[in-house]
């Protein structure tokens, strides 16, 4: 090694040329300032060359959520399923498969109770309290269930069960708006399915926190049962009173009755439950926002009300010139009987005043709301338009009435003379609601529904269709004999009054009916029992050639074909 100091060596044209700049390394490249200017300018023109990126990574986008609605109505978490609930549950359910196999009656309401039981013990879990508008839904839906219990026919059944079932889920739900009350009174249905898991829940929690409880319970229940069984068949086996006291008390439950008692124990269950789960927390559909339509002119929204109107105005009154006497000249110019003129109208009456409470919802729905002016002006137009719809709501019943007297009274008839009554007392809640407000409508709508379907299954429509016919008869002696033939056990108190053979010729049909049908006491409704008392005092005389000559055995073909 050297002591004498190394001289820096000189760097190289080939280090300073472009040329090395350019292909070199870039610890070897000239600094922009030991450029020229036309290469510093060259340099900055050229278009620079980027490496390429690679594409930014996807956001995955937050699931949709649902739909505000169902957020508005969703309810609250419902409170844990209680003891006492459960057991009004599975009580539903085993009185169910029990008691409903045979038939309606009495045991409907008997199903009902420990339903009711199983919801109020769910909502008073909740910390619900029991409102006025709720006792009424309560109250007017076990009122009708009593329908079944006193009538046979079972149409007037059919309409006050489905009726029950609707009061139920109001009460369960508590609504007050138009969605509220008609969204609600099926909105029962919508908890079936989480009842059962809401139980399921409740169940495993409490059996995981007390399930040395469980043991004790379960044998207690199987020694009673062995114990109802082994000594109630010895004493049945003892004395036939006792047999027949207790063959009459207990359903007679069969092997082959398995899948059918089954469906009954599993329908009764989810009713149940769904029921104590819809208390427990219900849906809350008044939240459902229904906007009202875009609000017209004055003039685009009256005049179409006013035109209508005028024909109603014209309508009534060519009907009140018919009614004060004008019923010669108007069948002379047509050619229609007079039957025929009365039948003939009711119909379309019945569509225009249903047409007319369409009109008048889609009229509120775009009425100009500003001013205090405007508000007169759809008071004042469809009040008139009300009123008009009462009218002739009144001449349909006439019309109704007329052809009654003609032709006699059918089911049909009286159905749809109901259904007219009650469009009528809808038009004048609505006429109420334009003076006192329009709050309380909805909620009024429902019971005046509820309320016709009670009465129309109280006032028993078999019985009142066999009554008006048997004074039709006393008068004209026109009876047909073979529409008889298919009505309920409740036309035989009318039917009885008959002179022979027509009693006997109008009541065989209902007596074989009775004769093959051995419903035991909770199945038996008191129009049944009734009809059977009054059968076993006065048998019938049945003469068949009479009878074929009153018409019993014809073809189906009567006074009542008419419709």
């Amino acid at each position: 090694m050297s002591d004498t100091p190394s001289t820096p060596a000189t760097p190289s044209a080939s280090s300073t040329s472009p040329t090395a700049a350019g292909t070199g390394n870039s610890s070897q490249r000239e600094s922009p300032a030991s450029l020229s200017y036309r290469e510093q300018h060259s340099r900055a023109t050229q278009p620079q060359r980027h490496q390429p990126w690679p594409p930014p990574p996807a956001v995955p986008r937050p699931p949709a959520g649902p739909p505000k609605w169902l957020t508005d109505v969703r309810p609250e978490p419902p409170a844990k399923i209680r003891p006492a609930t459960f057991v009004a549950a599975l009580a539903t359910a085993l009185l169910s498969a029990l008691l409903l196999g045979e038939g309606l009656g009495l045991n409907l309401l008997v199903v009902a109770v420990p339903a009711a039981l199983a919801a109020y013990f769910a909502a008073q879990a909740a910390g619900r309290r029991l409102r006025p508008w709720t006792l009424v839904w309560a109250v007017g839906g076990l009122a009708l269930l009593a329908v079944p219990a006193l009538r046979d026919a079972g149409w007037p059944t059919f309409l006050a069960g489905i009726s029950a079932l609707a009061l139920g889920s109001l009460a369960l739900h508590g609504n007050r708006t138009w969605a509220g009350v008609f969204v609600g009174s099926l909105g029962i249905f919508g908890s079936i399915g989480s009842g059962t898991a809401w139980a399921w829940r409740g169940l495993r929690e409490r059996a995981e926190v007390s399930r040395g409880r469980w043991a004790p319970v379960v044998r207690t229940t199987l020694v009673a049962l062995v114990l109802l069984i082994v000594f109630g068949a010895l004493f049945a086996s003892a004395d036939a009173a006792f047999a027949d006291l207790l063959g009459g008390l207990t359903p007679e439950v069969s092997v082959a009755d398995g899948p059918w008692r089954t469906f009954l124990f599993a329908l009764g269950l989810l009713g149940a439950l769904a029921a104590a789960r819809t208390a427990a927390a219900p849906m809350r559909w008044d939240r459902l926002e229904i906007r009202p339509g875009r609000a017209r002119g004055r003039a685009e929204w009256a005049l179409p009300l006013v035109v209508l109107n005028l024909l109603f105005a014209a309508f009534i009154a060519v009907q009140l010139a018919v009614l004060f006497g004008g019923y010669d000249k108007v069948l002379s110019e047509t050619g229609l009987t007079y039957a025929q003129y009365a039948r003939q109208g009711f119909w379309q009456l019945l569509w225009a005043t249903l047409l007319v409470l369409l009109v008048i919802a889609l009229a509120l729905r775009w009425a100009p709301r500003g001013a205090e002016r405007d508000r007169a002006l759809v008071r004042s137009v469809l009040g008139t338009l009300c009123v008009l719809a009462l009218v002739v709501v009144a001449s349909a019943l006439r019309r109704m009435d007329l052809y009654v007297d003609a032709y006699g009274l059918t089911r049909l008839r009286v159905s749809v003379a109901a259904v007219e009554l009650w469009l009528g007392l809808v038009i004048v809640l609505i006429m109420a609601a334009g003076v006192l407000g329009a709050r309380w409508l909805p909620r009024a709508v429902a019971v005046s529904a509820a309320a016709a379907v009670l009465a129309f299954g109280l006032i028993s429509p078999d019985g009142l269709v066999a009554e008006q016919n048997v004074a039709r008869y006393r008068t004209t002696e026109k009876l047909d004999v073979h529409y008889f033939q298919d009505l309920s056990a409740d036309a035989v108190p009318a039917l009885d009054t008959l002179p022979e053979p027509q009693r006997s010729c109008a009541l065989v049909g209902i007596a074989e009916r009775l004769d093959d049908r051995n419903e035991p006491w909770y199945a038996t409704s008191l129009g049944m029992a009734r009809a059977r008392e009054i059968l076993e005092e006065r048998p019938l005389d049945i003469d068949e050639t009479e009878c074929r000559k009153l018409g019993t055995y014809g073809d189906g073909r009567g006074l009542y074909d008419e419709y």
